[in-house]
């Protein structure tokens, strides 16, 4: 059971803010146990999601390249969106073991845990690049306020995150609010259910 909601989140924002460090000087890992794994692994997809989208971008790079790198970003988009429901599915088989039963009329949030653990990770990733625009010698004074600018917001927005999802997490394992996954039933990579995967001819406009 999570004793400790805040201590949780921030245990989670570190993990994000540490690994993204990491991982731009050596080798993706996961260090991790039990949930804190599972959140890990959610956070590796959104790094590697990043960086192809980056390469996809590029002015310097080949049809062929970029062919290759929007196959990387459906699988890893694909990958991300299921580890986003893996940590909801943990969190609620936390709630079965822990014996915890909605109290009558809990209500439904917008968004799961598992959702708002996905945004505080890519997050994470935004201040860090931000940071990089922040330290370039080549810019000028103009671009480096719009970057302090934009950082500022970033955190604050991180902040609010936080602090909504702490809250989130105490009021489900209160029973107070209801944790209910919604599967996300992506089409896109599914051979059975997208026509270019399955062979069916693209059907004319008109």
């Amino acid at each position: 059971m999570l004793s400790d909601a805040n201590q949780f989140v921030q245990t989670v924002t570190k993990l994000h803010r540490e690994t993204v460090e990491r991982w731009h000087d050596q080798e993706i890992d996961n260090l991790y146990d039990g949930l804190l794994h599972t959140v890990c692994q959610q956070h590796q997809f959104n790094f590697l999601l990043w960086h192809e989208e980056d390469i996809a971008r590029s002015k310097h790079v080949t049809d062929t390249r970029i062919a290759q790198v929007k196959r990387a970003i459906d699988g890893y988009n694909q990958q991300r969106n299921d580890w986003i429901e893996r940590i909801d599915d943990q969190l609620l088989a936390m709630l079965t073991n822990c014996d915890i039963s909605m109290n009558p009329g809990a209500s439904l949030n917008t968004e799961t845990p598992g959702s708002a653990i996905d945004r505080l990770s890519i997050m994470s990733l935004r201040i860090y690049h931000m940071h990089e625009q922040l330290d370039r010698t080549d810019t000028d004074e103009q671009h480096r306020q719009s970057v302090r600018a934009k950082l500022d917001l970033c955190y604050e927005q991180h902040m609010d995150l936080s602090s909504s999802l702490a809250d989130l997490l105490t009021d489900i394992f209160a029973g107070s609010k209801q944790l209910k996954l919604y599967r996300q039933m992506k089409m896109y990579n599914d051979p059975t259910l997208n026509p270019h995967l399955y062979g069916q001819p693209l059907k004319k406009a008109g």
